[in-house]
Order: C-alpha cells, then structure tokens, then sequence
C-alpha cells in the first residue's frame, strides 16, 4: 500500500539531497527527501574548504540547510531508511524498514558511500580528525606537522608528491612490502620523502589525535597526521537492483547532468565521484534539481 506519491523521491539526506530538495522546492516539485541519518563525515569535527562555512562542523551545516529546505513547503524530509525499490507503471515505489511504501515518478540517490576501515587498533577513533582522505579539506590545518601516508604502489608515489606541498616531514607507510618502483622510490627519497614497510599494528593516540604508530616488529614511528585512501561500497545495493550501472571504480555511473544509466533515475554526492568535498555534492545536487526540474517539464510537453 502506497502512503504518499511524490513527483521527486529522494534518497540520501545530506549535502547533496538537500541541495537538490532545495532545487526542486524552488522549483515547486513535490519532493520526498528520506534520510537514515549516517553521512560519511559524521566522525570530522570540522569542514573547510567550502565558502561561507569554513570550519563549521559538518552537523552545523547539516543542520542550517535542514532549517533551509524546510521552509519551502513542496519538500518533506522523513527519517528512515529505504530497503527496496521498484519500477511499477511509470512509478517508483520505494519501501523504508518501517514497512511504509512511497511513491515517486523520479527517484534520486544521494546515498553516499561507506568508508571501509582496516583492522588496525585506533584507526577508527582517529578518521577523520587526525586520520584523513583529503588535504583539501583538512591539509592546511595540518601544515608543517610530521605526517604519514599509509599506502603503496602508484597511489602512494602520487599521493607522496602531492601532500608534500604541505609538510616537508612525510613518511610513506606501505604496510607490508613496497610495490613502488625503484625509480618511484628513488623520487621519492631525493625529496627526503621516507618509505617505511614494516606492517602497522596499531595506531597510537589521545581522544582522536595521534601520536604515531607501533609496528608488528616491535618497531615505532612518530607523527601527527596520517593520510589515507580506503576502500569503499555503496551505502545501498537499490540502485544496482534497479539497472544503474556500477563503474569499476565502485561509482553509480552519471552524466555531465547526473543522470544514471536507467531513465528517470539520478545520482550526485559521493556515490558518484571521488571529489569528496561538501562544496562539490552541494554543487550535484544543485545540477540534479535543474536536470529533473527540465526533464519533467519537457516530458509533459
């Protein structure tokens, strides 16, 4: 049984689904926004990097764009988690955990991605405040201190060069053996760049911020900052079930305009993109309300 229909059903509450409920609010669509509450920057004290809010936590920005949506009154926002989608009759019918069942004629995913941790002790207290994935957003409030890559291979030899624009004190961390090459590696220590390859066996910190490292040998490392690129999955397998296609990468597959590969379908945020940043999901999700808004307009012609 179908609670409510909506022209625009969205899932996934945070930067991007806000902005693009904002979007399709001021557009006058009739929107459903279904939020599970679990943004991936949820454990990041503060976000910089995005004008007129840098250094706000993220929950505070989370929190005046909730307040912003919500005055335009095509717009709801529910709490709940959505667990299964289908296409029937032109229509979308999107079921939460609740058992409640709604109905949209376009649906959009602004789910995000889920981080995966490895299991080495005090990693998890440390992501996102000493632990991290982006300088952009967090390398000039680490400037200057003694900082770590954990990596390896090509990733660690880019990633090497480019944090070392802010730190002169970088060690490289490959966990195990190296898989850079020698010339890599040779580029990399005549720019007093270290490699390390003894395998971590915990992180050692206070409340979140580090200290350094104890290693399987018995071994020891100090620094303050450590910059990684994890692994990840879909926050939800319902836009594969639906037809979107998955890039290798791990990402839904969009267009210049954030449409998916199934009609009627969008995407934006960071299930779509390694540019991780909120300025950058605000920017998708403004780039769906358009594409949707035209989309409904030119297919009621």
């Amino acid at each position: 049984m179908i609670s409510e229909k909506y022209e625009v059903i969205i899932i996934g509450g945070s930067y991007a689904g806000l902005a693009a409920g904002m979007g399709l609010g001021r557009a006058l669509r009739k929107v459903l926004i279904i939020d599970s509450g679990e943004p991936a920057n949820r454990f990041t004290p503060h976000s910089h990097n995005f004008l007129t809010h840098d250094g706000r936590s993220p929950a505070g920005i989370s929190t005046i764009a909730k307040q912003q949506v919500d005055q335009y009154p095509t717009v709801k926002r529910i709490t709940g988690r959505a667990v299964s989608a289908e296409r029937s009759g032109g229509e979308f019918i999107i079921g939460l955990a609740d058992g409640l069942n709604y109905s949209g004629t376009k649906l959009v995913f602004a789910t995000g991605i889920v981080d995966v941790w490895p299991e080495i002790p005090g990693f998890g207290e440390c992501w996102g405040k000493s632990v991290l994935h982006c300088p952009y957003c967090h390398g000039y409030e680490v400037k200057d201190t003694i900082t770590g890559i954990l990596g390896n291979g090509d990733y660690a030899f880019e990633f090497g060069n480019l944090i070392s624009n802010w730190t002169s004190q970088l060690t490289i961390f490959t966990h195990g053996p190296s898989t850079l090459t020698d010339e890599q590696s040779a580029k990399l220590r005549i720019h007093n760049i270290n490699i390390v390859e003894d395998r971590i066996q915990s992180l050692q910190h206070a409340h979140g911020y580090l200290d350094g490292a104890t290693f399987t040998n018995g071994n020891t490392a100090t620094f303050k900052t450590l910059y990684t690129r994890l692994p990840f999955r879909q926050h939800t397998a319902l836009p594969e079930s639906l037809g979107c296609e998955i890039t290798d990468d791990g990402y839904i597959k969009v267009d210049a305009v954030q449409h998916t590969t199934i009609p009627g379908i969008y995407a934006c945020g960071d299930n779509v993109t390694r540019m991780r940043t909120v300025a950058n999901a605000v920017s998708m999700g403004t780039t769906t309300a358009i594409t949707l808004n035209r989309d409904l307009i030119f297919e009621s012609l």
